[in-house]
C-alpha cells in the first residue's frame, strides 16, 4: 500500500490533494487553468500588452519576527468556592429573599444626585411579575405571543438603568432571550437600519421599553410608531410596574442550572457597519461573573460607580451581572449627566466611599478637565479603577495624568487597573489590585516601523516613532490564550510577532446569533502550527485585539482588527493615528478631539482618511496650519502618507448612541459624497505609488516591416468609402448645370412658384416663404445694390450678417449672381456684445472683407455706442443693409470661368479657439450637394425641416445650399426660438409630417432636458413623430450616444422610431464625410476597451466589461468619399485595430485655409498630403485632424465598413505618455455626484485639471473632491493636480453645444472663474 501510495503521489499534479481523489480528465483541466493563458500574437508594433499596476515590493531590509513558535498561555484556576450559585438568577433569588433590603442599583437625575435605590427585595420581586406578564398575559392560554427561547428587543434610555435591570432579569427568569438596544431617536439615526437587520435576524417581534421612553418615540400623522428603517415590525410592551400582573403564589420561574442554552445576545457593530448579535449562554454568562469575582476580588456589599453602558460590554458584566452574583451595590453614572458635570463620577466615589469604579479614558479626561471645581473630593477609598478602553494607544497618558491630579486626592497609583475587553471574548485582560508599595508594572516602549510590519522591536532611539503601550495585566482565571496571524489560516505566532489575541474559556461568546458562517471563523478556530496541523483540541475565540504576551505572562494589546489599516503591506492602527492628530496641537482646530481615521480603497490598495470637526471658532489659518502639520506628523512617526484629510462643521459627523463618532458610517457619507467638509486636504500624489510607468513611445517601425506585420497578424489596412459617384444615374440636370447660380435661374424658369424656403417663428407660424422665382429676384437685387452701392469687383469677399432665416439665403445667392465671394458670420448677441462682437470683427478683418450686408437693426448695432466699447467701429468696411432693395435690374448674371473657382469661405471657431477659414470651390458646392441629394434621396416633392444654425459647416449646406440644388423644400426653424418654444421643433416635425430632420445637439439636449417629463403633454397636444425616417445629429465630434439614445428612448412614446436617430460627421477640411441616408444598413455601435485605446489601439469588447467605451457609427460615408486611417506621427496607413487620425479624399473637400498669409506649408500638411507609403495611387487626401477607426460591421449581406469617431487630435490630453480624450475622464466625473451639472478638463503645465459645475447646495462643493479624484484614479490611472468647483453655466459652450475646453483654461490661468473653491491636490 506504502508503494502505491507514491505513485498517485507522483502522478497528481502539484496543487491538488490526492485524498480528493480526483479523475485525471479533471485534473488536467485544473492544471490548464493554473498556467498562464499565452498572450494572442502583438500586433507587429512594438506595444506594451497590457499596462501593469506597479506592485509594491517587499523591502528587503523590513524587519522580520525572530522568536520561536509561541505556545498558548494558561491563566490562574478557577477558585472553587463552595457557594456558586449554580446560574445567576438563582443568585437574584437568593439575594431577593435573603437580603431583601440591601441596595443593589442607585439611579441619579440630571444633576447627578441620587435620585431613587433599588433594593434586592425589588428587583426580585419586579422581574418575578416581569417574568409572570411576559408569559402569561401578553396572549392567551393557548396562544402564548412569547415562550421560553424567544428573542425580546430591550428598548431603554441610558439614564433608566434600573427599568432594564428589571427588564433583563424579567427575561432571564421566563427564559426568554433580551436582547438591549439603542432607543431610536429618529428614523434615519445612524446605523439604525442594520439594528433592524439584527432585530430581523433575530426575528424579533416584540420590545420592551418604558412607558416615558414610548411617549418619546417617534411617531405618525395618527399616532403609531414610525416604522424605523430597515425594522421588522414590532409589538411594544410597556414594562412600568403599575402594568404587570402580580404572579400567583403557586407560580415559580424555572431556574435550572446553567448550561449552554443562550442567556442574552449583546450587539456588536463591525468595521463596515454591519451589526451581528453576540449569543452569550447561561453558562459563559456565569462564568464570566465568576471570572470576574475572582479577578477583581469583589466581596459583598461593596459599592461600585459605573460610568459605562449598562447594556454592553463591561458596563453589563459588572454593574448588572456579576454585581448580582456579589450583592454589590451599584451607582450607574448615565451618560447626560457626564455631559453637564464631568466630576460626577468623581463625587460619587468620594460620597459613598466606593470600593471599585468603571471608567473610560474620556471620563478620565472630562474629570481632569473639570476637576478645579472641587477641592476636596477623595479617591482614597478606590481599591480598583477599572478603565475598560486600556486597549486604546492613548490609554497610557490619560492613566498617567489622571494619577498625577488625583494622587493628592488620595489615589492609589497601584488602584489604575486597564483591561481589555471585546464583545465575542468578554474580558481578554485586567489588571489585578497591586499591592501598596510594590512596583508598578513596566510599559513597552515599541518601533512603529516594526509594529506595522507586525514585529515587536523595542524603541530606544527615536522617542518620536515609538508607541508606549501599557499591559492590560493577565488573562482571566481558568482560560487559555494564544496569538495567531490577523489574517489567512490561524497561525500561532511567532514570540516577537503582533498577531490577534484568541481566548479560550467557559465564559466567551458561542456564535453571532443566526449568522453560521462568519461565527465558525471567529468562535470555533483552532489555531495550527507554522506546517499547518492544529495544536490542540480546544477551540479559541478571535478577540479582534491586535497584541502580544509580554514578560510575565503580561498581556498587551496595540490596537483592534476593526481599526487595521493596511496600505501596501503594511499595517496601520487607526486608534494610533487618531492619537497622532490629537498630539499636534489640536485644541485650537478640532472640535472636542473628535477625529476619524478609516480606509477607503482605491487603485488596488487601502488609503487612508482622516476626518476630524472643526471647531465653529476656528479660523481658516489655524485649520490649514493644523492640517499640514497633522499630515507631516502622521508621515514622519508612522511612514504613511495621507490620502484625504477633511474637516467637517462640529457636530455633524455621525455619533454612536454615547457620543463617539460612528466610523462606517461616516465613511459611507464620504464615498456618497454627503459629508459636506468645510476644508479638505487631498495628497494623491504623494500616497499613490502604484501608478503603472508612464508609456515609452517605441521608435518609429520601417513602413515594409508595418505591411508585413499586418499580414502576419491578419489585419486590413483601416481604409473605407462610400458609394461610388461615377455609377449612380442622376437627371441631366447635372451635367447641364455645372453652377448652382445656374440651377436657380433654370428652376425660376422651370418651377417659378414652386416654393424652396418656409421660415417659422416661435409660434410655428411661417413668416416668410421663398419660391424659385422670388429668390431669384431677390438674388438679383441684391447683386445689383452691390455692383452699385458697394462698387464691388467679382472675387471681392462679402460678410453677411444675418439672423437666420431667408435673408441670409437671398444675400448668399446675390453675392453669387455679382461674382463676389460670400462669407456667413453669426451676427453678434446685442446683450453680449463684448463677448460676441469681438469675433465679427475678427472674421470681417481676416477675411479682407469688401463690404458687409446685414438688416438694418444689425447695422445700427454695429455702429452704436455699445459696440464702440468693444471694437473699433470706424474701421468697418461699407455697411450696407438689404432691406428696402431698389428694384432694379442686373444687367447680367456672373458665371465664373472654371469651376475650381471660390465659391464661398466657411469660418468657424473651433473648441480650442482656432478661428480657421476654409475655401469652398464651385465644384466642391455641386459635388456636396449631389453626394447629398443622393445619400437622403432628395427629389422637389420632399419636405425636410432643419434645426440648427445655419452659418458653417453642413449647417451652413443645409440651410442655404440643398434645396436649391435638389428642389425640395426646406421647413427653417431658427434654433433660439426653441428657448420661448421647446415643442416648436418636435411640433412642426409633426404637422408638416417630415421625414428627414437634422438638428444640432444643442437643440437635442434642449429637447431631452426640457420636454423629459412632458411627453404626456406631447401626446395630449397630438404631436407623433411616427412620420420620422431619419432624423440626423448635424456634428464635427464623437457621437453623443448617451444623448441620441436617451432622446429616442424618451420619444419612442409619441411614435419616434428607435433606428430614426442618427449624426453626421464633417471637420474643417471636408464639411461632410459621413451622413445617415435613407436607405442602407442602420448605424451600429461596438463596445472598445478604453485602456487600449490609450494606447491608440482598438480593442473590442463585450458590452458591460469594466473599462469599456461605447461608440457608435457617424453615419454612412457619403458617396465619392474615400476615408483611410493614418498614424498621425509617421503619416503612414494603419490596421484596422489602431486608432489614428482620420485622412479625407473627395470631390467635395475643401481647396484650402483662407488665412491672410495664405501659408503654404500648413495648408499643403492639411489639404494635399500622400501616405508615407502603401499608397501606389499617391492619391491626395486632407487631414480632418479628428482620431477614428474603421471596422467592419454589420450582419452577413449587410457588413460594411464603419468609420467610428473618437475625438478631435488637438483636444487630446497627453498625460504618462497616453493619449486621453477629455470626454472620457468628463463622462467618469459627471457621473460620480448627483450635484455635478457639467465638466471639463484639460492640462496645465503637466497637471490634469477637472472643473466641475455644482448644481447642489454650496456645502457639497467639498464632497466633490474626492469623488472626482477617486473616479479619475480608478478608471483613468490619472492623478487630478486641481479639482475647481464652480457654479452652473461657467463652463463655456459653443452653439454646437461643443464645450470651449481652451477659453476655460485661459479663464482658469487669468483667474477669471470666480469659483466656489479650487483643491490643489498635493
Amino acid at each position: 500500500l506504502v508503494g502505491d501510495h507514491k505513485r498517485l503521489l507522483c502522478s497528481s499534479s502539484p496543487g491538488v490533494p490526492v485524498s480528493s481523489r480526483v479523475s485525471t480528465k479533471i485534473q488536467q483541466l485544473l492544471n490548464t487553468l493554473k498556467r498562464p493563458k499565452r498572450p494572442p500574437l502583438k500586433e507587429f508594433f512594438v506595444d506594451d500588452f497590457e499596462e501593469i499596476v506597479e506592485v509594491p515590493q517587499p523591502d528587503p531590509n523590513q524587519p522580520k519576527p525572530e522568536g520561536r513558535q509561541m505556545t498558548p498561555v494558561k491563566g490562574e484556576p478557577l477558585g472553587v468556592v463552595c457557594n456558586w450559585p449554580p446560574a445567576l438568577e438563582a443568585a437574584l433569588q437568593r439575594w431577593g429573599t435573603t437580603q431583601a433590603k440591601c441596595p443593589c442599583l442607585t439611579a441619579l437625575d440630571v444633576t447627578g444626585k441620587p435620585v431613587y435605590t433599588l433594593t434586592y427585595g425589588k428587583l426580585w420581586s419586579r422581574s418575578l411579575k416581569l417574568a409572570y406578564t411576559l408569559l402569561n398575559k401578553l396572549g392567551t392560554k393557548n396562544e402564548p405571543v412569547l415562550r421560553p427561547g424567544d428573542r425580546v428587543a430591550l428598548v431603554y434610555p441610558n439614564n433608566d438603568p434600573v427599568m432594564f435591570m428589571v427588564a433583563f432579569y424579567g427575561c432571564l427568569l421566563a427564559e426568554v432571550i433580551p436582547v438591549p438596544i439603542e432607543v431610536p431617536l429618529t428614523r434615519k439615526d445612524a446605523g439604525g437600519q442594520q439594528i433592524g437587520f439584527l432585530l430581523g435576524s433575530c426575528g424579533i417581534a416584540l420590545a420592551l421599553t418604558t412607558e416615558v421612553c414610548l411617549k418619546g418615540l417617534p411617531k405618525t400623522q395618527n399616532g403609531e410608531i414610525v416604522q424605523f428603517k430597515g425594522w421588522p415590525r414590532l409589538k411594544w410592551v410597556v414594562t412600568d410596574s403599575k402594568y404587570l400582573s402580580k404572579s400567583p403564589k403557586d407560580w415559580q420561574p424555572n431556574i435550572s442550572a446553567a448550561g449552554t442554552e443562550p442567556a442574552y445576545i449583546e450587539y456588536k457593530t463591525s468595521k463596515e457597519g454591519s451589526v451581528m448579535g453576540v449569543t452569550v449562554s447561561r453558562v459563559a454568562m456565569l462564568a464570566h461573573c465568576q471570572a470576574l469575582s475572582q479577578a477583581c476580588n469583589y466581596s459583598e456589599g461593596e459599592t461600585v460607580v459605573n460610568v459605562l453602558d449598562f447594556k454592553k460590554d463591561a458596563g453589563l458584566w459588572h454593574g448588572i451581572l456579576t454585581n448580582v452574583m456579589n450583592k454589590l451595590h451599584t451607582i450607574s453614572v448615565p451618560y447626560s449627566v457626564m455631559k453637564t458635570c464631568p466630576l460626577s463620577w468623581v463625587q460619587r466615589v468620594h460620597a459613598h466611599k466606593a470600593k471599585v469604579a468603571l471608567v473610560k479614558c474620556r471620563d478620565l479626561h472630562w474629570a481632569m478637565m473639570a476637576h478645579r471645581d472641587q477641592r476636596d473630593v477623595s479617591l482614597s477609598s478606590l481599591r480598583m479603577l477599572i478603565v475598560t478602553d486600556g486597549a486604546n494607544p492613548w490609554s497610557v497618558s490619560s492613566c498617567d495624568a489622571f494619577l498625577s491630579l488625583f494622587q493628592s486626592h488620595g489615589l492609589k497609583p497601584e488602584a489604575i487597573c486597564p483591561c481589555a475587553t471585546s464583545p465575542e471574548a468578554m474580558t481578554v485582560a485586567i489588571r489585578r489590585p497591586g499591592v501598596p508599595g510594590a512596583p508598578l508594572p513596566g510599559r513597552a516602549i515599541l518601533s512603529m516601523n516594526g509594529l506595522s510590519f507586525g514585529v515587536i522591536r523595542v524603541n530606544t532611539e527615536d522617542k518620536n516613532s515609538a508607541l508606549t503601550v501599557q499591559d492590560v495585566g493577565h488573562m482571566m482565571p481558568g482560560g487559555m490564550m494564544c496569538i495567531v496571524k490577523p489574517d489567512g489560516p490561524p497561525q500561532l505566532c511567532k514570540t516577537d510577532e503582533i498577531g490577534e489575541i484568541c481566548v479560550s474559556c467557559r465564559a466567551g461568546g458561542m456564535m453571532y446569533y443566526g449568522l453560521a458562517g462568519v461565527t465558525k471563523n471567529t468562535f470555533e478556530v483552532i489555531p495550527v502550527n507554522s506546517s499547518g496541523s492544529p495544536v490542540g483540541e480546544v477551540p479559541f475565540v478571535r478577540s479582534g485585539l491586535l497584541g502580544f504576551v509580554g514578560p510575565g505572562s503580561l498581556v498587551f494589546v496595540v490596537g483592534k482588527m476593526d481599526g487595521l489599516l493596511t496600505v501596501s503591506g503594511r499595517r496601520h492602527n487607526a486608534d494610533d493615528i487618531v492619537a497622532t492628530g490629537l498630539a499636534v496641537e489640536s485644541i485650537k482646530t478640532v472640535y472636542r478631539g473628535r477625529i476619524a481615521v478609516f480606509s477607503v480603497s482605491v487603485f488596488y490598495d487601502e488609503r487612508i482618511v482622516v476626518v476630524a470637526e472643526q471647531r465653529p471658532d476656528a479660523s481658516e489659518e489655524d485649520s490649514f496650519q493644523w492640517m499640514s502639520r497633522v499630515l507631516q506628523a502622521i508621515d514622519s512617526i508612522h511612514q504613511v502618507g495621507v490620502y484625504c484629510l477633511a474637516l467637517v462643521p462640529a457636530n455633524t459627523l455621525p455619533k454612536t448612541p454615547l457620543g463617539g463618532i460612528h466610523i462606517s458610517q461616516t465613511k459611507q457619507h464620504f464615498l456618497e459624497g454627503s459629508l459636506h467638509p468645510c476644508n479638505i486636504l487631498m495628497c494623491p500624489h504623494t500616497c499613490v505609488t502604484n501608478l503603472p510607468k508612464p508609456r515609452q513611445k517605441q521608435p518609429g517601425v520601417g513602413p515594409a516591416s508595418v505591411m508585413v506585420g499586418n499580414l502576419v497578424a491578419g489585419k486590413r489596412i483601416a481604409q473605407a468609402s462610400g458609394r461610388d459617384l461615377g455609377q449612380i444615374e442622376d437627371n441631366d440636370l447635372v451635367k447641364k448645370h455645372q453652377f448652382l447660380t445656374e440651377v436657380l435661374q433654370w428652376r425660376a424658369q422651370a418651377t417659378p412658384d414652386h416654393p424652396l424656403f418656409l421660415l417659422l417663428n416661435a409660434k410655428g407660424t411661417t413668416v416668410c416663404t421663398a419660391t424659385c422665382l422670388q429668390l431669384h429676384k431677390k438674388a438679383e437685387r441684391i447683386a445689383s445694390v452691390l455692383c452699385d452701392k458697394g462698387h464691388l469687383n467679382a472675387g471681392d469677399n462679402v460678410v453677411l450678417l444675418y439672423p437666420p432665416g431667408i435673408e441670409l439665403i437671398t444675400a448668399f445667392y446675390g453675392c453669387l449672381y455679382s461674382g463676389c465671394v460670400p462669407v456667413t458670420v453669426r451676427p453678434p448677441h446685442a446683450q453680449s456684445l463684448v463677448a460676441t462682437l469681438p469675433t465679427v470683427r475678427m472674421i470681417v478683418e481676416v477675411s479682407k472683407a469688401a463690404c458687409i450686408l446685414t438688416t438694418q437693426t444689425l447695422m445700427r448695432l454695429l455702429k452704436s455706442r455699445e459696440a464702440a466699447g468693444a471694437v473699433d467701429v470706424k474701421t468697418w468696411p461699407t455697411i450696407i443693409d438689404t432691406d428696402d432693395l431698389p428694384r432694379k435690374r442686373l444687367a447680367q448674371i456672373y458665371k465664373p470661368p472654371t469651376p475650381e473657382m471660390l465659391a464661398y469661405l466657411d469660418f468657424s471657431v473651433s473648441t480650442t479657439g482656432m478661428l480657421t477659414g476654409v475655401k469652398m470651390s464651385h465644384a466642391a458646392v455641386s459635388g456636396l450637394c449631389r453626394a447629398i441629394k443622393l445619400q437622403c434621396e432628395l427629389y422637389s416633392s420632399r419636405q425636410i425641416a432643419i434645426c440648427l444654425d445655419p452659418y458653417c459647416g453642413l449647417g451652413f449646406v443645409l440651410w442655404c445650399l440643398c434645396s436649391v440644388y435638389s428642389g425640395h423644400q426646406s421647413i427653417l426653424i431658427p434654433p433660439m426660438e426653441l428657448e420661448s418654444n421647446l415643442f416648436l421643433w418636435l411640433s412642426t416635425v409633426s404637422q408638416y409630417k417630415i421625414r428627414d430632420t437634422f438638428c444640432s445637439y444643442s437643440v437635442m439636449e434642449l429637447c431631452t432636458k426640457g420636454l423629459g417629463n412632458q411627453v404626456e403633454m406631447l401626446k395630449a397636444r397630438g404631436i407623433n413623430l411616427s412620420c420620422v425616417r431619419t432624423c440626423v445629429v448635424v456634428a464635427e465630434e464623437r457621437p453623443r450616444v448617451s444623448l441620441t439614445h436617451s432622446f429616442s428612448k424618451l420619444f419612442k412614446d409619441i411614435g419616434l422610431s428607435s433606428r430614426a436617430v442618427s449624426t453626421t460627421f464633417g471637420s474643417r477640411v471636408n464639411v461632410a464625410i459621413c451622413l445617415q441616408g435613407t436607405s442602407g444598413p442602420d448605424p451600429t455601435t461596438v463596445y472598445v476597451d478604453l485602456k487600449s485605446l490609450r494606447h491608440d489601439r482598438v480593442r473590442l469588447v463585450e458590452r458591460g466589461a469594466p473599462q469599456s467605451l461605447l461608440l457608435s457609427e457617424s453615419g454612412k460615408i457619403l458617396p465619392g468619399v474615400k476615408v483611410v486611417i493614418v498614424n498621425p506621427e509617421t503619416k503612414g496607413p494603419l490596421g484596422d485595430s489602431h486608432l489614428g487620425e482620420i485622412w479625407v479624399n473627395s470631390p467635395h473637400t475643401a481647396s484650402g485655409y483662407y488665412t491672410i498669409y495664405d501659408n503654404e506649408t500648413l495648408q499643403a500638411d492639411h489639404f494635399n498630403t500622400r501616405l508615407s507609403f502603401g499608397d501606389a495611387a499617391q492619391t491626395l487626401w486632407a487631414r480632418t485632424g479628428y482620431l477614428g477607426f474603421v471596422r467592419r460591421t454589420g450582419a452577413d449581406g449587410e457588413r460594411h465598413d464603419a468609420l467610428y469617431v473618437v475625438g478631435a487630435l488637438d483636444e487630446t490630453l497627453e498625460l504618462r505618455g497616453l493619449r486621453y480624450h477629455p470626454i472620457d475622464i468628463e463622462t467618469s466625473v459627471s457621473r460620480t455626484h448627483r450635484s455635478i451639472a457639467e465638466c471639463a478638463v484639460f492640462t496645465w503645465t503637466n497637471l490634469l485639471v477637472v472643473v466641475v459645475e455644482l448644481c447642489g447646495c454650496e456645502q457639497e462643493a467639498l464632497d466633490l473632491v474626492p469623488l472626482v479624484t477617486n473616479v479619475v484614479l480608478e478608471e483613468h490611472y490619472l492623478i487630478v493636480g486641481v479639482v475647481v468647483v464652480v457654479d452652473p453655466g461657467v463652463i463655456p459652450i459653443n452653439s454646437r453645444g461643443e464645450k470651449q475646453r481652451m477659453h476655460l483654461r485661459d479663464s482658469f490661468l487669468a483667474d477669471q472663474l470666480d469659483p466656489i473653491y479650487v483643491a490643489y491636490n498635493m
